[in-house]
């Protein structure tokens, strides 16, 4: 593995930001979504990319990895509320699917991250 020599080399936290970006615009002038669940899925997919970084910045590999367990629990949060628009009709099915793979591979990277440092000999 190379050396990451700052939070943008590691690609949980590259993917995590395709995701925001794919949320934002997802709900961006969507008129069918109320503020409030704007707020909230924007806030959810933020915390993923972000607790990301701010781990990484701890410099301990424990806390690291606490905030790495808070980031797939924004992904649980943002994978519940995608149910929500998918309930509700709030935008089209196909963009959902395309913002739940983007997820998935986002937690798939982050959990990996996860099991590396657990097991990475000090």
């Amino acid at each position: 593995m190379a050396k990451i020599e700052k939070f943008e080399d590691l690609e949980c936290w590259k993917e995590a930001r395709i995701l925001v970006k794919q949320v934002f615009l997802e709900v961006q002038d969507n008129n069918k979504v109320d503020w409030d669940t704007q707020s909230q899925i924007r806030r959810a997919s933020l915390s993923i990319m972000n607790n990301i970084a701010e781990g990484f910045g701890r410099y301990s590999d424990k806390e690291f990895i606490r905030f790495l367990e808070y980031s797939s629990s924004s992904a649980a949060e943002v994978r519940s509320m995608l149910y929500v628009f998918e309930d509700l009709n709030f935008t089209d099915l196909e963009e959902l699917k395309t913002i739940q793979e983007q997820l998935d591979k986002t937690r798939k990277l982050t959990l990996g991250l996860i099991r590396y440092l657990k097991n990475k000999k000090p």
